[in-house]
């Protein structure tokens, strides 16, 4: 139990910006625990964004979508935002593929990474914009971020990395696809209250599988920022998908 809560300490420090004053020992244990709580630390963060959305319906819709994004943006600190704008610049440089990881190592942010700064957020806000105004049920705040955070975890389990150095790749010695699987379990009771969650489930499997593919086709591997743009694209995938449903199945029904 020590190394559980341990492991739940350590991923909460490793993807929030909250501030736990305690020093958490780093072994096997407590990282294969951190890596399954984080889609729990996904639905601590959704809760919150949740209870900001509910106690803001009365204020105008593109005001609280904006406040909702400010505090997904605080809580996490963009700590994943750097992957983003890391592989926007490597590859916008159409270098070959040492060049490109050099370019992944340069602190220096390219043009190509602040326009994918901006594109990301500006997608953001109005996906979480236009399902405020569906007045969709607010249950999709509370698991797109933890399943954009298991997302990540499919990916740094299931990928091997580019180099055998690095965060991502010392993560990975004490890891196992049974880690994936006991990742999903507080996803998997949510699910049996909401079905629909399993199609949500489904489709963010696929995002990684196309992740997957794409990072060992264009990098040979991955890398913690590839982790990091996995979690933030899996929630923007999953914003895209949850706004397509409810704009053409629920709102404007086919053949209607």
């Amino acid at each position: 139990m020590k190394n559980a809560f341990f492991g739940v300490l350590l991923a909460l420090q490793f993807l929030t910006r909250i501030p736990i004053p305690v020093t958490c020992p780093w072994t096997p244990d407590t990282r294969r625990w951190a890596i399954r709580a984080y889609p729990l630390v996904g639905l601590m963060i959704g809760s919150v964004l949740a209870l900001i959305a509910f106690a803001m319906h009365n204020v105008p819709t593109p005001i609280t979508a904006l406040a909702v994004l400010s505090v997904w943006v605080a809580l996490s600190g963009g700590l994943h935002l750097d992957g983003v704008m890391d592989i926007a610049d490597a590859l916008g440089s159409n270098q070959p593929l040492a060049r490109r990881w050099e370019i992944m190592k340069d602190p220096q942010i390219g043009s190509f990474g602040m326009l994918a700064l901006v594109f990301l957020f500006a997608w953001k806000a109005v996906l979480v914009w236009a399902l405020l105004t569906y007045q969709a049920p607010l249950w999709w705040l509370l698991v797109v971020p933890a399943l954009g955070r298991w997302a990540g975890v499919a990916l740094l389990v299931l990928t091997p990395c580019a180099k055998q150095q690095g965060l991502a790749w010392s993560w990975q010695q004490s890891l196992s696809a049974q880690d994936v699987a006991l990742a999903l379990i507080p996803l998997a009771l949510i699910a049996l209250l909401a079905p629909a969650l399993v199609l949500m489930m489904l489709t963010v499997t696929v995002f990684v599988v196309l992740m997957r593919w794409l990072m060992l086709r264009l990098f040979n591997g991955i890398n913690g920022d590839m982790v990091g743009a996995t979690i933030e694209g899996g929630e923007l995938w999953l914003l895209i998908l949850l706004w397509s449903w409810w704009q053409f199945a629920t709102v404007s029904p086919l053949g209607i």
